[in-house]
C-alpha cells in the first residue's frame, strides 16, 4: 500500500504536463508556424498594398488593351500550332516585327552571298 501512492502519485504528476498541453489545443510547433505567418504578414503587407494600388492605377488600360487586341492575339493563336518552332522576334531597322521560323536540323542553309539584295527591303 505504501509504494501504490508514490506510484499514483508519480502518475499524476507525469500525467498534468500533458494535461496541460491540451488545455491550450496547440503545440509549440503549432504555436511556432502561427508566430512565423502572423509576422510574415506584417512584413509583406505594405509590398500587397502598393501592388493593389498599381493593379487600380494600370489595371483600366490592360482591360483596354486585352478588349482590342485580344482577338487578334486569339486568331494568331488558333493559326501557330507549335511556338517552339519559331525564333524570339526581331525588330527590323524600319520598325517591322518579324518572328522567323527555326532553321530544321535536316535542311541545308542557304548562303547569304547568293541571297539577292533588293533596293533596301529586307527579304523575308
Amino acid at each position: 500500500m505504501r509504494r501504490l501512492i508514490p506510484i499514483c502519485a508519480l502518475s499524476v504528476a507525469l500525467a498534468l504536463p500533458s494535461h496541460a498541453e491540451e488545455d491550450t489545443g496547440k503545440s509549440l510547433m503549432e504555436q511556432g508556424a502561427e508566430l512565423f505567418f502572423e509576422g510574415l504578414r506584417k512584413e509583406m503587407e505594405p509590398a500587397l498594398e502598393d501592388l493593389q494600388g498599381l493593379v487600380g492605377k494600370f489595371g483600366p488600360a490592360m482591360q483596354s488593351f486585352f478588349q482590342e487586341l485580344g482577338p487578334a492575339l486569339a486568331e494568331l493563336a488558333d493559326e501557330i500550332e507549335d511556338w517552339s518552332v519559331y525564333e524570339a522576334p526581331e525588330m527590323l531597322p524600319n520598325g517591322d516585327i518579324i518572328i522567323r521560323k527555326k532553321p530544321i536540323p535536316d535542311e541545308p542553309e542557304v548562303p547569304e552571298e547568293s541571297q539577292e539584295e533588293t533596293d533596301g527591303a529586307t527579304e523575308i
